[in-house]
């Protein structure tokens, strides 16, 4: 079989679908976290151990997880709701400033007193050299309590938004009973819930209308290799049988995407034309996708608009951001 291309979008049908970004409204639900850099030169090895010496300079807050997520969507011009969980310490209130600088709606962040806020902390020297990582995290799942109380956000937030995206890094928040409850939410309100999701919980994922593994998550949850564009169709399809869903996008990096969407399937190359740094990428795709969703798009045009926004966030260093216009500069008008 020779697996066909995903029929190309035509530039001012991108241009159309990016200029609507700015008047959607996104509510993304998953865990949040922050990402929290201590910048400094290395100055000596410790005579104490075999470790840099990191004089200390200067200190830097990232959003990271379902909040970088919800940090793409407001680049892209969106409206943004977030639902997640924190905990009652300062790293939930460096949080909070953060989203709030960022133009994101936070109303929808549950405080857990028996919880921290999901902080990595990373010392970093002035050349970007990572020199060591700490993680202060309560990855369990959360308590019924809490369940019911991001329950009553998600229909509260979710209310004006046009797609519910579920970001999942498997830190506790999205268990079984909350995806269950997102799912059954989406379908009666008639609002598409796109997951990002984490291979333990694939079986979560059931009645959600498009899910979009990278390759490996596709390999593991599937048990299947996945080397060629054939491979990537027979897994998606075996994802979909497993999830009961219709959709599944498999990213695969320097391979492109695989789109299997109600049964029929196709693909898209990479464009990347530097690869500086991967960090962020799926967020940066699944952020986009949503959105060209919620503007209209048909599910391979929303591919085609996520695949080269992948295409420039790869090119930056650390988790970035893509705006309309450079995702504009990559689908040039005919002059």
């Amino acid at each position: 079989m020779n697996p066909s291309l995903l029929p190309e979008i035509a530039a001012s049908r991108a241009h159309a679908l990016i200029d609507r970004f700015a008047s959607r409204r996104i509510t993304v639900v998953g865990d949040v976290m922050l990402d929290r850099f201590l910048i400094g030169r290395v100055s000596r090895i410790s005579p104490e151990a075999p470790v840099p010496v990191v004089v200390f300079d200067h200190e830097e807050w990232r959003l990271g997880g379902a909040a970088n997520v919800a940090h793409n969507l407001r680049a892209l011009g969106a409206a943004v709701d977030l639902v997640g969980v924190i905990g009652a310490d300062e790293s939930g209130a460096q949080l909070k400033n953060e989203l709030a600088a960022k133009g994101i709606h936070a109303t929808g962040l549950i405080t857990d007193l028996e919880r921290k806020t999901t902080t990595k902390m990373r010392v970093v020297t002035s050349r970007n050299q990572q020199v060591a990582r700490v993680d202060y995290e309560s990855d369990h799942e959360v308590g019924p309590a809490i369940e019911d109380a991001l329950a009553a956000q998600v229909e509260m937030q979710a209310k004006s938004a046009q797609v519910i995206l579920v970001s999942d890094y498997q830190k506790g928040v999205i268990t079984r009973r909350t995806m269950t409850h997102i799912s059954g939410y989406g379908q009666s309100a008639g609002i598409p819930v796109i997951v990002d999701p984490k291979v333990p919980h694939i079986d979560y994922y059931a009645g959600a209308t498009l899910v979009t593994p990278n390759h490996i998550e596709a390999e593991s949850a599937t048990n299947m290799r996945i080397v060629s564009h054939d491979d990537a169709r027979r897994a998606a399809d075996a994802l979909r049988k497993r999830l009961g869903v219709e959709n599944v996008l498999i990213t695969r990096g320097e391979h492109g995407m695989w789109l299997t969407h109600a049964g029929l399937g196709g693909y898209l190359p990479a464009s990347a034309r530097e690869v500086a740094d991967v960090t962020g990428a799926g967020d940066t795709v699944i952020a986009t996708l949503a959105l060209a969703l919620a503007a209209g798009g048909t599910l391979s045009e929303a591919s085609h608009i996520a695949n080269e926004a992948a295409s420039i966030v790869v090119g930056k260093f650390g988790a970035a951001t893509v705006s309309p216009q450079e995702l504009k500069e990559r689908f040039p008008l005919p002059v």
